[in-house]
């Protein structure tokens, strides 16, 4: 028997959890939690809380909960590279930036055809180097979570980094509101969140999927994945068998390679993103509107295979 924390939809959920495992509260005390990134050298999580404009640190030795940066550019989603250093989406500067080992901070992007990003909000390394991430227009709709300001593109992409030339591509222009984003196991697809929904009622609110071309520098064949049952799909990690767990209104979803929901980690606020971490990677960080929460799972995150580049 499952704990309360866990709702089964199909069976093959329960090989994926443990029956006497419960969700953790483990902080709150932010306006909007989001961009959950495990640093195993440092044993922490660094995440945002974008309308305070601080990035947060939950050090896993101690369990205690601090600010890490503020200011810090509106910051939303990260990733770590291979090379350990964090890359994220910063609203504020309506960029892609990178913090070096030696503390300094190099700009990736910050504009495309001449024209300002609108505000970077989730991204993702490939094995070649490659960055990818999308630009939707949450940082500049308000002053809340960013500056507010008429977009320059008058659109919302997912662009492509070139690891050797530094040249900005867009890969994907069809999206309403382009979100979370993440590699499936063989890096030969994409997975793509659009929360159109938030801007528009009968916006999309699901995940798409789409072949990576063998240059590794285009889209193809984009089709849905996953609709979301409960609000929208922002942010999503997948795990070692390829399942993705993706955040939602009601707590994480998790579905099956071939698209099937197995089941729901249940969480008492929305969701915006997860992350796995600890020594394993069986623990998953979830990051939920004004919290922290995680929990053990059977099943260790995917690791980043990339290969060492730059």
């Amino acid at each position: 028997m499952l704990s309360e924390s866990f709702e089964v939809i199909d069976p093959r959920f329960t090989s994926l959890v443990f029956e006497n495992v419960h969700v953790e509260k483990l902080w709150t005390g932010a306006r909007w939690t989001e961009g959950p990134a495990y640093v195993a050298a440092a044993k922490h999580l660094l995440f945002s809380d974008i309308p305070n404009d601080r990035v947060m640190r939950y050090d896993e030795v101690s369990g205690t909960v601090s600010v890490f940066e503020t200011p810090c550019g509106f910051q939303n989603g990260r990733t770590v590279d291979p090379q350990g250093r964090v890359v994220a989406c910063e609203h504020g500067g309506r960029r892609v930036s990178r913090r070096e080992h030696d503390g300094t901070v190099t700009v990736l992007a910050s504009s495309y055809n001449g024209k300002k990003l609108n505000s970077p909000n989730d991204v993702v390394v490939r094995s070649d180097g490659s960055i990818w991430f999308t630009d939707p227009t949450y940082g500049i709709d308000s002053d809340y979570e960013g500056h507010m300001a008429t977009s320059e593109i008058g659109g919302s992409n997912v662009y492509r980094i070139d690891p050797e030339s530094r040249e900005i591509a867009a890969v994907a222009t069809d999206f309403a509101k382009p979100n979370g984003l993440a590699f499936s196991l063989d890096e030969k697809q994409l997975y793509i969140s659009d929360t159109g929904l938030s801007h528009d009622p009968d916006g999309p609110h699901h995940i798409r999927v789409f072949d990576i071309a063998a240059s590794g520098r285009e889209l193809s064949n984009g089709r849905v994945f996953a609709t979301c049952d409960a609000g929208v799909f922002d942010g999503f990690r997948l795990d070692c068998l390829g399942n993705i767990w993706a955040s939602a209104g009601d707590g994480v979803h998790c579905f099956a390679p071939d698209g099937t929901l197995l089941g729901k980690i249940k969480i008492p606020e929305a969701v915006a993103n997860v992350d796995f971490g600890g020594i394993n990677r069986n623990r998953i960080f979830i990051t939920a509107t004004q919290s922290l929460y995680s929990v053990y799972v059977r099943v260790n995150g995917a690791r980043n295979l990339a290969r060492r580049v730059g």
